[in-house]
């Protein structure tokens, strides 16, 4: 089996809450440069997608915490699967610890498909699909190490 496409991120002091461990609402925020950086590595760009006449709109966003990361953690954010639809499509991604292989957290994000420009729902057109669901191995490394 080919491995998933992964970002590595290293947990910032400022990601921590009182308790010492990543704040809930920071795992949205890594989600979202996980999955930005897939579209980096999927079209080339964000802005080639937003070339494309596409773009996509958060619809759901599903987060379960298996276990805590804590400041300076380095952590493997990797995208296990991508299930379309007609007009949305979600993306599975799990965090992990790089150093234990613990795993932290899985998570779930739903977008659907809009025009750039006028934001309109819209039918996945079939050269996106091929591209978003095209194998993207490898990993971005933005933990520095």
């Amino acid at each position: 089996m080919q491995d998933p496409f992964k970002v590595l991120v290293r947990i910032r002091y400022s990601d921590c809450d009182a308790q010492g461990v990543m704040f809930n609402a920071r795992y949205g925020e890594y989600v979202d440069v996980a999955v930005t950086e897939f579209y980096r590595r999927a079209f080339g760009s964000y802005q080639n997608m937003l070339n494309m006449g596409l773009d996509s709109q958060v619809v759901s966003l599903l987060i379960e915490w298996k276990s805590p990361c804590s400041f300076d953690d380095v952590v493997a954010i990797s995208i296990t699967d991508i299930k379309l639809g007609r007009t949305s499509y979600t993306i599975e991604l799990q965090f992990t610890d790089v150093e234990t292989q613990r795993e932290i957290a899985s998570a779930k994000i739903v977008y659907v498909m809009v025009t750039a420009n006028e934001h309109q729902k819209i039918a996945i057109p079939d050269d996106f699909r091929a591209l978003l669901i095209k194998p993207q191995p490898g990993t971005v490394n933005l933990a520095g190490i």
